[in-house]
């Protein structure tokens, strides 16, 4: 699997854009996850994607992680051309699972979370991509 993108937990958008765009990253996609609560900007360098998420209402998973641990890397999205086919792989293995469906997420894909104690802490999120 490749990286998709990394997500960035954040409170301002513009603000937190700001670094990225001196380093060569432009705005690619914008939009809100309403069943998530949050709105989205996709920076994007070449094959490179930043994720950086802002919360819409305070009880998102966004805002709860900024309230916990404040703006910062919140998780890393790999890649994968056959989510449901991987869930059910991940599940037969035992992988502890957020999700065990997927579910919509930015821009039309399909998503699925996987728990951070699986991984070291890290919060993983599958996204089936077609690229």
């Amino acid at each position: 699997m490749n990286i998709h993108h990394i997500g960035i937990a954040v409170e301002d958008l513009e603000q937190a854009a700001r670094p990225y765009r001196v380093l060569g990253y432009a705005l690619e996609a914008q939009g809100t996850v309403e069943s998530q609560g949050v709105e989205v900007w996709m920076l994007r360098s070449g094959p490179s994607r930043l994720e950086l998420l802002k919360a819409t209402r305070p009880d998102s998973a966004i805002a709860r992680f900024i309230e916990k641990r404040g703006p910062g890397l919140h998780h890393i999205a790999l890649a994968t051309p056959n989510l449901t086919a991987e869930l059910q792989q991940l599940a037969a293995q035992g992988t502890p699972l957020i999700d065990a469906a997927p579910r919509p997420g930015f821009g039309g894909h399909r998503v699925a979370f996987i728990h951070p104690k699986w991984s070291g802490g890290v919060l993983v999120e599958l996204v089936e991509a077609h690229e």
